[in-house]
């Protein structure tokens, strides 16, 4: 039985740029329970160009279909909306992505209107702390053609009860020189400018040598590289692990499963994402 959650409509995007210095500056009182609302934005149109530069960030080619990880970029502005609520249980400094999934259900053109709405549920607890997912849906019509789950993070201790990463022996596909702009060039196209990506020195000031590569570009350059190999119906789940530092060279690989692909980005550091695509 779904959980009943109060509706709010939104009739413009979010502004991130408003919404991640609200986060930064948020220090009241916090939540015990995830909010039980769900943002929704009724029509949400493709702008063209925004999806061409997209396209050439990540690696896919131009056409008139949306990568299924560009519908996340959509639907990201309603996530920061939702988990800057006040008495939200946590603040949005801090928290880790550390899993994503998503399903296709059908191949989305540029020009249908969509539909998204975005909650969170699953509240629970992690061996480094404690979890939960924000759930995004996009409609068209009547029919759902899109569903992404964002699992998220907050560390409460360094440990981890899980064994070591066993070395991948499958043989490399592609090496890939990701540059010290790729933070900022990702930015610009998915309205994601967290400083963590941006630049070193505002990298530093959250523990990081260096700025690391957003999470969900990695995951849309390792669905580009499938590009003409996948059905028109799949789901692609990823694991977060070691954060890509800029610059670097990373190994991205692959191998066929029995349901349809496994893949990983590697390098001598270990591993940064494992994933699997099922058709």
């Amino acid at each position: 039985m779904s959980a009943v959650r109060t509706v709010r409509e939104l009739h413009s995007t979010p502004s991130l740029g408003l919404l991640y210095p609200k986060a930064a500056l948020s220090f009241g009182p916090r939540g015990s329970e995830l909010p039980g609302v769900e943002y929704v934005r009724p029509e949400v149109v493709v702008d063209r160009a925004a999806l061409a530069a997209y396209n050439d960030v990540c690696g896919f080619g131009t056409g008139d279909v949306l990568p299924a990880t560009y519908i996340h970029i959509l639907a990201f502005p309603l996530a920061v909306r939702l988990m800057t609520e006040r008495g939200f249980p946590f603040r949005l400094p801090g928290l880790v992505h550390i899993g994503n999934r998503i399903t296709q259900h059908r191949p989305v053109l540029a020009g249908e209107g969509m539909r998204l709405r975005v909650w969170a549920d699953s509240l629970r607890e992690h061996e480094r702390g404690r979890q939960f997912d924000v759930h995004a849906e996009a409609t068209v019509g009547e029919e759902v053609v899109w569903e992404g789950v964002s699992t998220n993070l907050r560390r409460t201790s360094s440990g981890s009860g899980s064994a070591p990463a066993s070395p991948d022996v499958t043989p490399p596909s592609a090496l890939w020189r990701v540059g010290s702009d790729l933070g900022r060039r990702y930015a610009a196209v998915s309205g994601d400018h967290n400083p963590i990506h941006l630049r070193k020195l505002t990298a530093r000031l959250f523990g990081f040598p260096r700025a690391i590569a957003h999470g969900m570009w990695t995951k849309a350059h390792c669905l580009a590289a499938f590009s003409g190999r996948l059905p028109e119906a799949f789901t692609v789940d990823v694991r977060f692990k070691l954060p890509v530092l800029l610059p670097s060279s990373v190994e991205f690989r692959s191998a066929r499963s029995a349901s349809g692909w496994e893949f990983s980005v590697r390098s001598a550091r270990g591993p940064h994402l494992t994933g699997a695509i099922v058709h």
